[in-house]
């Protein structure tokens, strides 16, 4: 019998970044295995400490705040105009957005009263915004916004309680356009991201209905969702303008890039800095 590691070395190694292969080890006895583990530790511990000492000489900033100003600088550089709304969202937003009590998002969603919760998205508040520009300004219109959301999401490697969103939008374009700008867009930023292996998929989301991921690697992490208009979301919002919208989570752009398996190294931490885990021996 091979005994592979125990959920608690197993939680140890991960949070300090041990490789696919080290995690897939196997040993012949418990003996074997503990003394493969404190090895294994020491030496992962010693890398994070480099790493740790070598990003307060260098970086000074975080991996999630330099690509959030990267994909910034970027977009803006493309057309695009940045929005900021608020954290806060009324449940009238999200109903519109078809998400009411019987909704399978409604219960991952953390409420602050009756009609006011913590954006579970971006989405409903950029409606708000292009109702007013669509009437103000000539198409195509362009903007994105980045900024946390919160979902009551079941703890793992690849989810977390509070994520970075980026959501870009372009309205007034073309029809037969759209799909060969969701491609730019996404390529746009995955090259912003230093993501080389990606692939876009056809998929069923919740909210939007027929959708297209944006997965990347070889173990086929999602890193965005993007869709297209005219759509039935719209109504409530009476646009009927042509449209594309992609939505990226930051946390796993990085993920990807480095090549990471864990989401809460990525992002707005207590117990890691930089995807460094800061309880170190």
């Amino acid at each position: 019998m091979r005994l592979p590691w125990t959920p608690a070395q197993a939680q140890r190694l991960s949070a300090l970044n041990a490789s696919s292969t080290d995690l897939a080890r196997v040993f012949s006895d418990s003996r074997q295995r503990e003394h493969a583990f404190q090895k294994l530790e020491k030496q992962l511990t010693a890398l994070q400490r480099k790493q740790l000492e070598a990003f307060r000489e260098t970086d000074r900033r975080p991996a999630l705040c330099r690509l959030e100003s990267r994909l910034v600088d970027v977009l803006v550089a493309q057309g695009f105009v940045q929005v900021t709304t608020p954290i806060i969202m009324a449940r009238g937003l999200l109903a519109k957005m078809s998400i009411d009590a019987r909704h399978p998002l409604n219960s991952q969603i953390y409420w602050l009263d009756k009609n006011k919760c913590l954006r579970p998205m971006l989405a409903p508040h950029l409606y708000y915004v292009l109702v007013d520009l669509l009437r103000l300004w000539d198409r195509p219109v362009r903007i994105f916004e980045v900024g946390p959301c919160f979902r009551k999401e079941s703890h793992g490697a690849q989810h977390a309680s509070e994520f970075t969103m980026l959501n870009l939008v372009e309205m007034g374009l073309p029809e037969q356009n759209r799909q060969d700008r969701i491609e730019q867009l996404a390529a746009l930023v995955a090259k912003t991201a230093r993501i080389n292996d990606y692939r876009l998929e056809p998929v069923t989301s919740e909210v939007y209905g027929d959708t297209i991921d944006m997965v990347a690697g070889k173990e086929g992490l999602e890193v965005a969702s993007a869709a297209m208009g005219p759509h039935r979301l719209d109504r409530p919002w009476k646009i009927t303008d042509n449209w594309v919208g992609i939505g990226f989570g930051l946390e796993r752009l990085l993920m990807a890039a480095g090549n990471r398996r864990n989401l809460a190294g990525m992002g707005r931490s207590l117990s890691y800095l930089n995807g460094i885990r800061l309880s170190l021996s």
